[in-house]
């Protein structure tokens, strides 16, 4: 899966327009980024990535990028 798709992936999860996330961005500075958003990627890694993902991890990732680097 490209990066691309990985963000696709991420921007329909969080119900935004496409092409709107890029690595850079801050997780804090997403509308939408809240506790529900956390349990939907702990889902999304399960079931499209086949990952297990703790509330300690999701508190570590910053940025974007994090996540994309997470999904491998």
């Amino acid at each position: 899966m490209t990066d691309r798709e990985k963000l696709a992936s991420l921007e329909d999860m969080l119900e935004l327009d496409e092409g709107v996330l890029n690595e850079e961005m801050k997780l804090v500075e997403i509308e939408g980024w809240d506790s529900m958003a956390k349990l939907s990627l702990i889902v999304l890694m399960d079931d499209e990535f086949g990952k297990k993902l703790s509330g300690e991890q999701i508190k570590s990732f910053r940025t974007i990028k994090d996540i994309l680097d997470y999904m491998g």
